[in-house]
């Protein structure tokens, strides 16, 4: 089966930034699902994978408009601590944290922290960066009536209600 929208597929991959640095990496963990034509990953991967098979590998380029966005200085934004998702030991600048919006948690990197406030830096951490995704499709099946109903892949690597 390929891959087309309807389908469920899952992959592995790694990200290299325009350096060659790796910057992402989930081959030694989980496969990624997603559901095809629903807008769950990236347009330009899901774009890439389309008509592929299990097996198959496949290398997508994708510059910052096509990716995450190119970086905003304005960006910046002063939260109570309270509102990270998760807990901190201790706040360094640079740290990756997720923030409980009003639109649901979203990534961020701490530019300094302070006793009750924490200042973050809003740009997704690959924001500006143009990205190499190197993928491995592993499995391509038809989606379940329950899966196209709630428009996303469930179980494995999935989303899990």
């Amino acid at each position: 089966m390929q891959i087309e929208d309807g389908a469920v597929a899952t992959f592995v991959y790694s990200i290299s930034d325009d350096a060659g640095k790796d910057v992402e990496s989930n081959r030694e963990g989980m496969p990624m699902a997603f559901l095809c034509g629903k807008g769950n990953i990236l347009k330009g991967i899901e774009d890439g994978l389309r008509g592929k098979s299990a097996g198959d590998q496949v290398n997508v380029t994708l510059t910052p408009e096509q990716a995450y966005g190119p970086r905003s200085e304005e960006a910046k934004q002063k939260v109570p601590i309270k509102h990270l998702a998760s807990k901190h030991k201790r706040l360094l600048p640079g740290t990756l944290v997720k923030v409980n919006t009003d639109k649901g948690p979203r990534d961020a990197s701490v530019i300094k922290a302070g006793k009750f406030m924490v200042e973050l830096d809003m740009n997704h951490p690959f924001a500006g960066k143009t990205l190499n995704f190197d993928i491995e499709v592993k499995d391509v099946r038809a989606a379940t009536e329950e899966e196209l109903a709630h428009g996303h892949a469930h179980g494995d690597g999935g989303h899990h209600h």
